[in-house]
């Protein structure tokens, strides 16, 4: 095909890490394979990570941080974003202790997002309360 770019990516649909090979054009994933040279999947990919991919271009999908104000949901920049919940956490933990916050943790993330989670909850806000949602 013309135009068409490979670009070599890690899915994101769970912890796992498989490697895969996005076919773009005009900006717009076509097609994903599994990278036969990544050491995880060896080119096997699931059912989603194969092609459950449309949600990046999905119309409705934020783009853009949005924060509350006067009760509207408004356009933010990412340094006003962080900054917003930097300042509710900091706030929270003053009035209430560091007991008040918690956090969850996800099973379609990687293990090292979630090793950093738990870190940040801990060694920051000094709360021990994290959890996930995978357990039945």
């Amino acid at each position: 095909m013309e135009n068409v770019k490979e670009v070599r990516s890690i899915c994101g649909y769970c912890g796992t890490g498989c490697g895969l090979i996005l076919e773009v054009k005009d900006n717009q994933i076509i097609k994903v394979r599994g990278d036969k040279d990544a050491p995880v999947n060896k080119g096997q990919t699931c059912v989603k990570g194969a092609f459950a991919y449309k949600y990046v271009h999905a119309e409705d999908r934020l783009t853009t941080p949005l924060i509350r104000k006067a009760g509207k949901l408004v356009e933010a920049t990412w340094e006003e974003a962080l900054q917003f919940i930097a300042d509710k956490l900091s706030s929270i933990k003053k009035q209430f202790g560091p007991t008040a916050v918690s956090m969850f943790a996800c099973a379609r993330t990687t293990n090292e997002s979630n090793y950093v989670t738990q870190k940040f909850m801990r060694a920051v806000i000094g709360s021990n309360n994290i959890d996930g949602c995978n357990r039945t």
